[in-house]
């Protein structure tokens, strides 16, 4: 590495590792040592070759200052041919061996990457929803990108460069002090002028870059944003572009102003050091010379020293970053190990059991259940706040008990916050109860396996998510062995069939970010061909149809039939359409359960049910012609 070289290398160094190691502790260095047992052995061949390199290195200014010598002193040509094609040697033994350890440092450091990458992706699909509720995407991917690939740098770069610098500047001074000491210890004088700026100017840069990564992650914030279907259409709506482009404009010309002030900085910054660097090389030269010429040193051994002086300040400013460098990486390490730490919610069992075959009840025991507080879900640094929200755990469900017989539909209806969702969601056992139980077949769903689970059961939200792939990508998540004919044959069932025919590409067909290139419906009945591919014995409908018009609920309700044919049903809606014909219905209130009886049974006792079907019901039931001539009831398959 040149002087120059030098200069950036410690500039960057300085400046790239500018992080808050408040979370490196003991704990984590153990750790970190921890996750490297399982590459010691090639880590053993990396520091080796390493230290070889350093001593190749050192080898290349002492040939030279032989060949000097042996000029001065005309000595054979044959002993000048010899050390310049030892130097040639040298110089190939140097870039076989830089190529092998730069092998080993990227191979190593991409296995690093690939291990702690699936370790955080695996351990976050384990977290439950309230998780991703309360985490900012943006974060939570940062630390699968930037975090890990700091991590890396502990083994790919920082771990090398300890070594082979070290050993490189213990065998530089050693020969250069032998050469000459008066000349080396001079030359040392001049590294505090090298070494200060680089602290000086690496803490300004990384104050600009720190707020030109600010000012870029809001650009980026601004772009997902204003550029997703949703967001585009509301600018839209409220005839914003112009204030939205300023708004940019002002960012970005901002990053700019930084851009062109830090890269000048840095220009200054180089060019000083490499003036302080030329000076230090003219004294060895000057003082070198001086003794050469009084015979007190030889000519060769001025080259040495003026070779050896670029190796020397290059492993010197690399050292004096080295701290910085290790804890920058240690905070990447401790940043992955804070979303290792947070423990999931919903674990399996060692000894989980799967659901019995065939058509399967649904059974809520006495279930009591409150929403986990935010420290046990989540971290402040996902969530970008000082502290994490201290509310949560207050219960939501008090002692809810009821009993769906196989292939029975149950309705749940209440106002908005009553609790019928997170009955939903605790079914499917997206989180788990604080007391009491919930059983399908019998079976607590706490003692099933999780494939056992999403066999059984299946679950279709309001929004119909779906995400930017194919149709058939989008089927294929929930049955990846499906076949060809088994798509086709959940697709007219849903009744989606003739409209996938009707495209260019098929099951091919992308559908767009979160399946905003479909309708509504047609994103709901895409949804209702994925369940039907699992043939669920259990299926929850969490408001499928809210969302939707009548003539798109009419098409999602005939999908409907198929779907709840023959299989037990907890229905979730505020229209009563899809709840007029169920088996029971259910009134809650508060996290209680208030009313349970039919459709007549409820309006003909006068109580809460009645008065949600005045306020929410009675209108549309009269718009339909009642009960028995609606469109919209459910559907005969259904009854």
């Amino acid at each position: 590495m040149s002087m120059e070289g030098a200069a950036w290398h410690s500039l960057w160094s300085t400046a790239g590792a500018q992080k808050d190691n408040g979370g490196v502790t003991r704990q984590t260095v153990r750790r970190t040592i921890a996750f490297a047992k399982p590459y010691r052995a090639r880590l053993v061949v990396f520091v080796v070759f390493s230290v070889i390199s350093a001593f190749i290195a050192v080898a290349t200014p002492l040939l030279a200052g032989q060949i000097v010598n042996a000029i001065v002193a005309r000595t054979d040509l044959q002993l000048i041919i010899f050390l310049a094609g030892m130097i040639a040697l040298v110089a190939v033994a140097e870039a076989g061996v830089g190529l092998l350890v730069r092998w080993i440092s990227s191979q190593l450091g991409e296995d690093v990457i690939l291990d702690l990458r699936k370790s955080v992706f695996d351990h976050v699909q384990r977290m439950p929803i309230a998780f991703f509720t309360r985490t900012r995407t943006g974060a939570l991917v940062s630390r699968l990108n930037s975090d890990v690939i700091g991590a890396q740098q502990a083994f790919s770069g920082t771990l090398s460069g300890i070594v082979s610098n070290l050993v490189t500047l213990v065998l530089t001074l050693i020969v250069m002090l032998g050469t000459s000491w008066q000349v080396t210890v001079l030359a040392l004088v001049l590294l505090p002028i090298f070494l200060i700026p680089a602290r000086r100017f690496g803490s300004r840069i990384a104050s600009m870059r720190k707020e030109a990564a600010n000012l870029n992650a809001d650009m980026s914030t601004q772009m997902t944003e204003r550029f997703s279907a949703p967001g585009a259409t509301l600018v839209k709506l409220f005839g914003r572009p112009a204030d939205e482009s300023k708004e940019f404009f002002v960012r970005a010309a901002r990053v700019r102003d930084i851009g062109v002030k830090s890269t000048m900085m840095q220009f200054v910054f180089v060019t000083a050091l490499t003036f302080v660097s030329a000076l230090a090389l003219a004294l060895v030269y000057g003082l070198g010379g001086f003794y050469a010429v009084r015979g007190d040193l030889a000519a060769g051994d001025v080259v040495v020293l003026a070779l050896l002086l670029t190796r020397l300040y290059a492993p010197l400013t690399a050292l004096a970053s080295a701290r910085v460098d290790l804890m920058s990486a240690l905070v990447s390490f401790a940043r992955v190990f804070e979303i290792l730490d947070l423990k999931p919610l919903i674990d399996q069992k060692p000894e989980a059991k799967e659901f019995p075959t065939g058509p399967l009840g649904v059974e809520f025991d006495n279930v009591r259940f409150g929403y986990p507080a935010a420290d046990k879900v989540s971290l402040a640094s996902l969530e970008d706040v000082a502290t994490l929200d201290a509310r949560g755990g207050e219960e939501v469900l008090h002692g809810i008990s009821f009993t769906a017989k196989p292939g029975e539909t149950i309705a749940l209806v209440g106002s908005s916050g009553a609790g019928k969702s997170t009955i939903a969601q605790l079914l499917a056992r997206l989180y788990d109860v604080d007391s009491g139980a919930v059983r399908i077949g019998g079976l607590d769903v706490r003692d099933s396996t999780f494939d056992s689970l999403r066999s059984a059961l299946s679950m279709v939200t309001q929004d119909g998510h779906l995400f930017h792939e194919t149709i058939r990508s989008n089927l294929l998540l929930a049955k990846p062995e499906a076949s060809e004919a088994d798509l086709w044959s959940a697709l007219r069932r849903a009744r989606l069939e003739s409209l996938i025919e009707s495209m260019p590409d098929g099951l091919d067909t992308v559908v767009g970010e979160r399946g905003y290139r479909l309708s509504g419906g047609e994103r709901q009945r895409l949804t209702i061909a994925r369940l039907l591919l699992v043939q669920p014995a259990v299926v929850i409908l969490d408001e499928a149809t809210a969302a939707l018009d009548s003539t798109n609920e009419a098409a999602v309700q005939a999908a409907l039939g198929e779907a709840l044919r023959g299989r037990t049903a907890i229905v979730i809606a505020h229209r009563l359409s899809t709840i007029r014909e169920a088996d029971a219905i259910l009134v809650l209130e508060g996290g209680n359960i208030v009313e349970r009886g039919t459709h007549s049974e409820l309006l003909a006792a006068q109580g809460r049910y009645a008065e949600l079907y005045e306020t929410q019901f009675a209108q549309a039931d009269q718009g339909t012609g009642g009960a028995s001539g609606s469109a919209e009831s459910m559907p005969a398959a259904a009854q």
